[in-house]
């Protein structure tokens, strides 16, 4: 098989950044340079939404894994009551199978003018309940981690799709260009199905989320290689000038090459993070009282770092609990529970008291919440899952519970309901695109409106599904 020999530009365009290019540069002139860099428009400038936005940034703590509701924020007393016997009705069909009712080993209060019961696992969090929006009715599509992860995280449990925060990077740019607009988090290692929970997918690559393992306290190890230590700042400007002009050449006969387009901004915007993101990344420059009111954990350090972020202007920060699915409690629930929780309930209150001191809370949206909930019933003892143990929960998609604080969001209200057991959501069902588009709205976009066109389509976040919950706005 033959191929047809290169034009000489097509050669040297080929041949990178060698000193073939460098001399096709200066031949074509600097009029065409100037010509390329007037039609670049940078793709994270700060953009105006649809409407007056309540909410400018989104902070979201991801307790990947599925965590109990009857465990947390809804409070069933009748399965105390049933406790080891069978529900007086069928139980509903989960990944496992199951039995009798699991009564909850935690204690609930009620707190604030509210009222609202919240269990002991989140006692620093219910100071703040006033504030906060339960949604006890949340429901998705299957009782698997790796459907309901992308559902909740891109809006599609099959296809690939742009996640939340690539949306909302792609319709309101970033505050700060020398932070990554969408960040992601996650001490120890990537939560299960890993980047796609921060994928930009169709979007230009730009809107991608950026990983960061924060298991790391050293601010240069949790952004590897963000320093330089060959070259002076000055002399890396010469260098990333010279490459950026070369590229946008490149550029001129592929308008339609995202990769092309995100490969260009990643070189700026790492030069410009060697200003910026060791100082945002580094907790040790917070007040002693600061760093303990967060805990001395992963977790709290994490939340820490996303105060810190988003006072800097990044967009979307996700904060996903730990590797894989933590939450996942299928055996020991009363241990895991309360170890996980013990990890970020003072997190989430510093996090949320903080905002309020620096005058962020009424303009940063919070999202608590897992994929899916758990059974209000026990897992049967199988082989592979709990070890023979009859003292865990089930994957619950039918009915869970997630909550909001923060921008636009009325709080000290608990909206929707499950049956009178937990297990299936009967009052105001909301479903995770339900979930989206009220976020949306209050991040000012309508929904429905909001789309990028691929393929021939307008696809959207919320795809052809959605309601905007008018009970969770302020």
């Amino acid at each position: 098989m033959t191929f047809p020999h290169p034009s000489r530009r097509a050669m040297l365009a080929r041949c990178g950044v060698g000193m073939g290019l460098v001399g096709l540069t200066q031949l074509l002139g600097d009029a065409r340079l100037l010509a390329a860099e007037r039609k670049f428009t940078n793709p994270l400038a700060p953009k105006a939404p649809h409407f007056a936005p309540k909410a400018k940034r989104v902070i979201h703590i991801f307790a990947n894994g599925g965590p109990s509701q009857v465990d947390t924020f809804d409070p069933k007393p009748i399965l105390n009551k049933l406790h080891g016997k069978p529900l007086p009705t069928n139980n509903l069909r989960t990944e496992r199978k199951t039995g009798a009712a699991f009564g909850s080993p935690f204690k609930f209060q009620q707190y604030g003018q509210s009222g609202l019961p919240v269990s002991e696992l989140f006692a620093h969090t219910a100071k703040h309940i006033d504030d906060i929006c339960v949604i006890r009715s949340m429901h998705a599509d299957v009782p698997n981690h790796e459907p309901s992860f992308l559902l909740m995280n891109t809006g599609e449990s099959r296809l690939v799709r742009p996640s939340f925060g690539s949306w909302v990077t792609y319709g309101l740019g970033t505050e700060n260009q020398n932070l990554p607009a969408f960040v992601s988090m996650c001490p120890g290692g990537m939560p299960l199905m890993e980047s796609q929970n921060w994928q930009s997918a169709f979007l230009p690559g730009i809107f991608q989320g950026t990983y960061i393992n924060t298991k790391d306290t050293d601010p240069e190890k949790l952004v590897e290689h963000i320093l330089n230590k060959f070259a002076p700042v000055a002399e890396q400007r010469k260098q990333l000038d010279l490459l950026q002009k070369l590229n946008k050449l490149h550029k001129e006969a592929r308008d339609a090459d995202s990769q092309l387009e995100a490969r260009i901004q990643s070189f700026e915007l790492a030069y410009r993070m060697q200003t910026e993101a060791t100082d945002a990344f580094d907790i040790r420059k917070e007040t002693k009282e600061t760093i303990e009111s967060y805990g001395k954990t992963d977790q709290g350090r994490s939340l820490l770092i996303a105060r810190r972020l988003v006072e800097r202007g990044v967009r979307f920060v996700q904060v996903s609990h730990g590797p894989v699915q933590p939450w996942d409690s299928h055996d020991d629930i009363e241990v895991n529970h309360r170890r996980l929780a013990g990890e970020v309930d003072r997190g989430i209150a510093a996090l949320i008291a903080d905002l309020k001191r620096l005058g962020l809370f009424d303009s940063t949206l919070i999202l608590w919440g897992g994929e899916f909930g758990r059974t209000p019933v026990v897992e049967l003892p199988q082989a592979g899952s709990n070890a023979g143990k009859v003292n865990g929960r089930d994957h619950n998609h039918w009915g869970f519970t997630v909550w909001l604080a923060g921008g636009g969001v009325k709080g000290g209200q608990a909206i929707g309901a499950t049956d009178e057991f937990g297990f299936r959501a009967i009052e105001k069902p909301i479903h995770v695109h339900d979930l989206h588009a009220t976020m949306l709205q209050l991040l000012g976009f309508d929904h429905e409106k909001f789309t990028y066109r691929y393929a021939g389509r307008d696809f959207r976040l919320t795809d052809v599904h959605g309601k905007v919950v008018k009970e969770v706005l302020a």
